[in-house]
């Protein structure tokens, strides 16, 4: 996922949860908001998940996901917040958790 799909800033971060339009899983939370521009992700992995090894792995992981499940075209702000059940699931579990929180994104702009 290129840097200028990426939300890094704290007060990005805040907007879009301000806006409390959410979705939830064991594993994920993510919270989205429709922008003007393009596709930005941001995604958070808590220290109670482990020391700095493993967070940015987690986040290595869930980018690439990212990039395999979400639709570049849409113009939509979202963050990802990793849960701890994450690490006890493999890749391909995960990835169609995260595949049916964004389907359920979808189907709620629908209406």
């Amino acid at each position: 996922m290129k840097k200028e799909y990426r939300i890094k800033k704290n007060e990005d971060f805040q907007t879009i949860i301000k806006d409390k339009k959410s979705v939830a899983n064991r594993k994920f939370v993510i919270y989205y908001k429709v922008n003007d521009c393009h596709l930005k992700v941001g995604i958070s992995v808590s220290k109670k998940l482990g020391n700095a090894v493993v967070r940015n792995k987690t986040k290595r992981q869930v980018r690439m996901m990212v990039h395999d499940v979400f639709d570049k075209t849409q113009k939509m702000d979202f963050i990802v917040i990793v849960r701890n059940k994450f690490l006890e699931s493999s890749y391909k579990d995960n990835i169609e958790d995260l595949k049916y929180l964004y389907d359920k994104i979808n189907k709620r702009m629908e209406k």
